[in-house]
This record gives structure tokens, sequence and C-alpha cells, in this order.
């Protein structure tokens, strides 16, 4: 239920109308009971009309002053404010008067000189309020600091709470990473004995092991995909799963890899040469006996060439759809690190070859300290 625009004033105000109530009161009755003394009720209008709004019209301009940062600015402005508010206190008494007299709320005739004994008690009455009305400004504001300090002490408190709650989360994590740590710790420990105990008597599966450790152990440490590689381990990888497909199918497989410059310090995005070379194994015909699969890393003269070539497998049907979503997959990967500088052809050829080249012109950062 919305309140009537009386009771929201009520509301908001109460305060100053209590108190106001009790000034007015004591002054009037009281005082004037104390005094025998009383006035007509149009001259305490005007006095009070006039007192109230001396008080907030200086306490209006007084809150937007201390909001200036220079102390000097704010002397001088406070003391032309105080000249205005009295000038501002002795006229609006003056004219009030005046306009009373003339609508018959007080006695006709009884409008004051404007001289000395009228001026001086509105400065008087006009300095008394200003300083009823100072003590207001600066009680709000003690208020309204304290409340700073206090939404201070809780933000400083959150903060606080937050970084207790990272550095509890930074220890659970550096907790978890050691315990992923070992289970890879357990296994490749595992591998080494197995290795150990089989290269005497099974020579080929202990080389099968150890290129398959080695595999592992290069993807669990492999960075984020959007960082780049030394091209170098990355040959290495491809060096491992060529052995392994080796000891796989007794060493029937016709593929050359063949590497060309110095490649110390180049880098790469990761997984783009281990898929190629994951392709020919599946789609490609890597046991043809006069036309071997080829994987030709070349890098002269600023320029990296990557080419592989290989018989295409027409045994494995359907599976050709799925050599292409690796193809698309890789030229997604080439777009997000070289954007259009670089060059990615796929096709085949009337040999019925399936060719992949890959041409960027890339800096060595490292080629110079190697001459």
């Amino acid at each position: 239920m919305s309140l009537l625009p009386f009771q929201k004033f009520f509301r908001n105000y109460k305060i100053h109308l209590l108190i106001w109530s009790l000034y007015i009161i004591y002054e009037v009755f009281i005082l004037g009971y104390a005094s025998k003394r009383f006035r007509e009720p149009g001259d305490y209008v005007i006095i009070y009309l006039v007192n109230i709004s001396t008080f907030y019209l200086y306490a209006f301009f007084l809150k937007k002053i201390l909001n200036d940062q220079k102390l000097s600015l704010r002397i001088i402005k406070i003391s032309l404010l105080i000249v205005f508010i009295i000038i501002n206190y002795t006229i609006s008494t003056y004219i009030l008067i005046i306009l009373f007299e003339k609508i018959k709320l007080i006695e006709e005739n009884s409008s004051p000189a404007f001289d000395k004994n009228f001026i001086v008690p509105c400065i008087y009455r006009s300095i008394l309020f200003i300083g009823y009305s100072t003590g207001y400004v600066y009680i709000l504001k003690s208020f309204e600091d304290r409340k700073k300090v206090e939404a201070l002490e809780r933000q400083t408190l959150v903060t606080q709470i937050e970084k207790q709650t990272l550095e509890n989360d930074l220890v659970q994590s550096q907790n978890n990473y050691l315990r992923s740590q070992i289970n890879p710790h357990f296994l490749f420990n595992t591998l080494n004995f197995i290795y150990n105990d089989a290269r005497k008597k099974a020579p080929m599966a202990a080389d099968a092991i150890m290129n398959l450790a080695e595999m592992m152990r290069y993807a669990l440490k492999r960075p984020e995909a959007s960082e780049m590689v030394p091209l170098n381990e990355e040959i290495e990888q491809i060096e491992h799963l060529i052995n392994l497909h080796k000891l796989r199918t007794a060493n029937t497989i016709n593929l050359e890899l063949e590497v060309v410059g110095d490649l110390f310090g180049l880098r790469f995005p990761p997984l783009i040469l281990l898929t190629l070379v994951e392709n020919i194994f599946k789609h490609g015909n890597v046991t043809h006996s006069t036309q071997p699969a080829v994987i030709k890393i070349v890098y002269e003269n600023n320029n990296l060439n990557i080419t592989t070539i290989n018989m295409v497998n027409d045994n494995k049907g359907k599976q050709t759809e799925s050599h292409h979503v690796g193809i698309d997959n890789i030229n997604k990967r080439l777009a997000n690190f070289y954007g259009e500088d670089y060059l990615f052809r796929y096709y085949r050829d009337p040999l019925n070859r399936y060719i992949t080249e890959i041409d960027i012109d890339v800096i060595n950062p490292l080629a110079k300290l190697n001459r």
C-alpha cells in the first residue's frame, strides 16, 4: 500500500518536526510565560518562517561547500555564505512584516523602521540559527563519515575473507596437483620396471613400452592448446609414434621422415604434426612397396614447409570422412595462431596419393645464436 505524500513527509522528517515543535513551544510559551510577554500570532509566524528557512538554507549550501578539497577556498565560501544569510534574513524579515501588515495578519502601522534597532536583532537572530545549522550539518557529516568507515571496514573484512578463501583454494589446488602426480609417477615407474624386465626376454616389446612411456610423458607435460611448443619435441613424438607402428606391424611400414634445417628454438602449434601423422596411419596405405609415405619438414630462409604424402587406402572406405574432420581442425588451429599468414593445402593427386602442405613464414628467434 503506497503512502500519501503527507505520510511520506512525516515519516522522513518526523524527528525534524518534533524538535522544531519542542523548540517553538519552549520559546513561545515557556519564555513568554516567564517574561509575561506574548506577541501576536502573525509575529510568531514571521519569526519562525524566517528562522527555519534560514536554518535549512544555510545547511544546504554549507554541505556543498564542505565537499571542496581546498581549505582556503572553503573558508572564503563559508564567509561569503554567512554574509549572504545575514542580509537575506534581515531583508526577508522586513518584507514579511510589510506583507503581513497589508494582509492584516498583524496590526497596522506596526512595521518597524529599517534602522539599527531592527537590524541588530536580525543579525543576532540569523547568527544564532547559522550556529544551529552548522552544528546540524556537522552532526550529519559525522554520521555519514562513520557509515563510510563502517562500510570500508566491512569491505576490508570481505576482502580479507576472500583472500583467505583464495589462499585456502590455492592450498587445496596444490594438494590436488600433488595427488594428481602420484598416479603418473606410479605409472612411469611401473612402465620402467616392465621395460627393464622385458628388454632381455622381448626387446621389441620393451622398445614399444619405452616409446609409449615417452609419448605419455610428453602428453602429460604438454602446455595449453593456446601455446606453442618446440617443434623438435613434436618431431620426437612423431618418431615415437612411427616406432610404435613399426613394432606393431613387424617393421612392414614403408615411411620416410625427412627433416631439413636447424629447428632449434623454433616453436609451432602443438598437435598439428601428430594429427597429420596419425591420419597417415589411420587412412593411408603405409605398406606400399614402391610408394612410401613421406613426412618432410623443411626450414630454410625463415620459411617452414611441412609436407605429408601417402597412398590412399581405399579399403578403409567411410573412414575418409574422419580424415577430413582432422584436416578441418588443423586448418582452424593454424588460423587461430597465424591468422591469414599461412598456406594450407590438401588434395588427392592422379597417383591416388593424399598430399598435405603447410607453408609459413616464421622467424626463429634463436637462429642467430646457432650461427
